[in-house]
């Protein structure tokens, strides 16, 4: 049983949304390699200076000419992974045009699926998401508000079949160290089950924070990415993670230098457990009606 947590919405298994315009899936990669991404796009905003953080404050409640072209160079780099966490994307509104970001990036980068998770909902002002871009169909799928400040998320995946299968949890985390110790503390109940983890995601602090401060620190995750993410123009601080399960072997870790939102994508590759690196078949979960707990 999960603890409760005061949230805005109830926890459930969820199905992804289907990409007609590109075949589905439903096997592991069969060269037992996955290819990951986790980017904050910042609604497509491209942010150079500190200063447009106030100069360029209006593209966060109205349309702007920039925000298609951030979004066709963002979906040419997104073509070469298998599986991409978003963060601050919009599920469309009158600020990015009435376009569902997450839905637009899947036909961008030629993604069978995706789903939209709406954390803050403003209406058609705005309507605040995290999104999963993949190529294959995961075995589950379950869309998790956080608790804390209402207006965050994480999403669970669940990777293969059986005791070698992997689960994926992409998040964006709050500000303040109380509320993200809580968010994680609810995480770190999602995945103790599971033998191989991956968390991905804008987590806004340190990896020493998450692996030695946190409720994640008796899990023994790896952070291999060393380079920082924020802010994009001149990056200082890494807030932008990859955490991997010690039994995960790592290919390659990279933080791409495409400074179009106010934080860089972290990629990474990593071999699949032998179980699962023979493009094995996924089962995936019927949703069920009402909520998990």
């Amino acid at each position: 049983m999960l603890r409760r947590w005061t949230t805005s919405r109830k926890v459930g298994l969820c199905t992804p949304q289907v990409n007609s315009e590109c075949p589905a899936s439903s096997h592991l990669p069969e060269n037992g390699r996955l290819r990951l991404l986790s980017f904050n796009v910042q609604v497509g905003i491209s942010t150079e200076r500190y200063h447009h953080y106030l100069t360029r404050s209006w593209q966060h409640l109205l349309p702007h000419a920039g925000r298609a072209g951030n979004l066709q160079r963002i979906g040419e780099m997104l073509s070469d992974y298998d599986l991409v966490a978003l963060q601050e994307v919009d599920g469309g509104s009158v600020r990015s045009g009435n376009i569902n970001q997450v839905e637009h990036l899947a036909r961008l980068g030629a993604f069978p699926f995706w789903y939209q998770q709406l954390n803050r909902n403003l209406g058609r002002f705005a309507q605040h998401s995290n999104g999963v871009l993949s190529r294959v169909r995961p075995a589950l799928l379950e869309d998790h508000p956080l608790p804390g400040p209402p207006g965050r998320g994480a999403l669970l995946l669940r990777l293969g079949e059986g005791a070698d299968a992997i689960a994926v949890v992409m998040m964006h985390l709050s500000l303040g160290s109380r509320a993200r110790n809580r968010q994680l503390a609810y995480i770190r109940e999602l995945i103790g089950g599971y033998k191989h983890q991956i968390l991905m995601g804008d987590m806004n602090t340190h990896a020493t924070d998450l692996l030695q401060n946190s409720p994640l620190r008796d899990l023994q995750l790896l952070a291999p990415q060393v380079a920082a993410t924020f802010p994009s123009w001149r990056p200082q601080r890494c807030l932008d993670h990859i955490l991997l399960s010690s039994e995960l072997a790592l290919e390659r870790v990279d933080v791409l230098a495409l400074p179009i939102s106010d934080h860089l994508p972290v990629a990474m590759e990593i071999r699949l457990p032998q179980a699962l690196s023979s493009g094995q078949l996924m089962a995936f979960d019927t949703p069920s009606t009402g909520s998990i707990e």
